[in-house]
């Protein structure tokens, strides 16, 4: 599954981090991003990316240009919740979860079928998603958050961006995570469009199943997402049997600040323990790295003791009996 992703870097930078090889060239080659009115959503760069937002997405060329060569690229905002094209009025109340889309029957599918059949593949890229521990019985409010990235030099830190190099090579080069989805159009009533994408999962093997029991189609290879996005080379039914659990994924644990949608500082993707980030198997973190954080934390934790307390001694005045008053002396005036 994948419910937050985390994207903060500028367009021109993703053009710099999205370079590509054509075949029979030597010459890397840079996306181009292009700009879509999206029925007034635009792309806004966020630590903590929800649905409903928009975000930049790789698609082929030949969607927007017929004389483009397929292997050609093209960096397209969409907003993250594919709206179905037969939807008809406010394309906020379609009243389907289409934020991700299940491998399994995904071509028998009446929402998610036709973009299928037409090609409509698209690549998600962020900085990492995030994800909650859901394979223990807890309450939503207590499962533990992660923060799962591709593998990086050892000079680059995921929550430093100081660390990071952008559209160069070497080993500071902030490699990006990249993830298979659909996409969709959708016209309102006057005619204007909006792109929307969905992410596509399937059942977690190995390390990461201890954390979700779904994860998202990563594409660990530049190969991989050239065949995924090479939909004219490229049929269906063999893209979507080169979709393959990751095996390289890393992750370490964050605040639960991340929970709330609303919360879009660079806190959220801060690891809560010190040292490098891990691939899942530290032992859970007790200290955040953040001053801010912990008097954050130190603030909540005070309020849930004084609201346990509050409620401890209510019970107690309910279940005490009332102390009897005494009556009064009928000798007294």
């Amino acid at each position: 599954m994948c419910g937050r992703t985390c994207l903060t870097l500028e367009p021109k930078e993703l053009e710099g981090c999205c370079r590509y090889a054509k075949p029979g060239q030597s010459k890397a080659k840079q996306p181009r991003y292009r700009n879509e009115f999206n029925c007034g959503k635009k792309y806004v760069p966020s630590y903590n990316v929800a649905p409903t937002d928009v975000t930049p997405v790789l698609v082929s060329a030949v969607h927007f240009d017929d004389s483009a060569e397929p292997s050609d690229r093209l960096l397209v905002p969409m907003m993250w919740g594919m709206v179905p094209r037969w939807h008809k009025g406010d394309f906020r109340k379609h009243g389907l979860t289409t934020n991700n889309c299940r491998l399994e029957g995904l071509a028998f599918s009446k929402l998610y079928g036709p973009p299928l059949a037409a090609g409509q593949r698209c690549v998600i890229i962020c900085e990492g998603f995030y994800e909650w521990q859901t394979v223990k019985p807890l309450k939503p409010s207590d499962r533990a958050a992660f923060f799962v990235h591709m593998p990086q030099g050892e000079k680059v830190k995921m929550e430093d961006k100081s660390t990071w190099q952008l559209g160069h090579d070497g080993d500071g080069q902030l490699q990006l995570l990249r993830i298979a989805g659909l996409f969709d159009v959708w016209n309102d009533e006057n005619g204007d469009k909006l792109y929307s994408y969905t992410v596509i999962t399937f059942e977690t093997e190995g390390q990461f199943a201890s954390i979700h029991h779904r994860s998202p189609a990563i594409l660990e290879t530049d190969e991989q997402v050239a065949d995924w996005l090479d939909f004219k080379r490229v049929p269906a039914n063999r893209a979507l049997n080169l979709l393959q659990p990751s095996k390289a994924m890393k992750w370490y644990r964050v605040s639960n600040i991340v929970n709330n949608s609303r919360n879009k500082s660079d806190q959220c993707n801060k690891p809560l323990v010190e040292g490098k980030a891990g691939d899942g198997s530290a032992k859970a973190p007790v200290v955040p790295k953040s001053k801010m954080m912990q008097s954050w934390l130190i603030v909540k934790k005070r309020k849930q003791e004084d609201a346990e307390v509050e409620d401890t001694v209510k019970k107690q005045l309910k279940t005490e009996p009332e102390e009897k008053k005494p009556k009064p002396d009928p000798d007294m005036p």
